[in-house]
């Protein structure tokens, strides 16, 4: 009976973490389909945002195994919780980065302002011929008005609720 009680109780943590894992996984999916099948490459922003996927989606997945073989519910909380505030610090990184595409603040000076520092030494028409910017505040694709900086706010968000719910209730689970 034991056994049951803390399998029941384990499984909206389980299924948060599974959740997570999924979502994450099919962003960065996605994120690599407008590179590589679209072509739209990537700026240092978009690939700062994708850090936060990169280090999520796999402490999900062991989270979900952890928590559907009973690990303390100390560890699956700790756990989410780190998830849920990686996920709301990227919606927040995401967010400067959509605002920056609408230019409503500036972004970084390497991918937002011009080019000034050519004085590296070397040839400079070799260096200007091999030098490729992507900028950080043109949107690249937008759709229903939303960059794909503006669909990542959404979707970290959305991960952050999920993963906080998990930790939530795998706290208040009584073992």
């Amino acid at each position: 009976m034991h056994g049951m009680q803390t399998l029941r109780q384990s499984r909206p943590a389980v299924a948060a973490a599974v959740l997570v894992a999924a979502g994450g996984a099919a962003t960065i999916l996605g994120a690599y389909y407008f590179q590589y099948v679209m072509g739209l490459r990537p700026c240092p922003l978009c690939l700062e945002q994708r850090i936060a996927f990169y280090v999520s989606i796999p402490l999900a997945a062991v989270v979900a195994l952890a928590a559907s073989r009973g690990a303390p519910r100390g560890v699956v909380t700790a756990g989410l919780s780190v998830i849920a505030l990686a996920m709301l610090f990227n919606s927040g990184l995401a967010l400067f980065h959509a605002g920056v595409e609408w230019k409503w603040w500036p972004g970084p000076q390497e991918c937002s302002g011009p080019v000034t520092d050519l004085s590296t030494g070397g040839d400079l028409l070799s260096s200007l011929t091999n030098l490729t910017i992507i900028r950080c505040d043109e949107a690249a694709w937008r759709f229903l008005g939303l960059s794909l900086a503006g669909y990542d706010v959404l979707i970290s968000l959305a991960l952050a609720a999920i993963a906080a719910f998990g930790a939530v209730t795998a706290w208040r689970a009584v073992r």
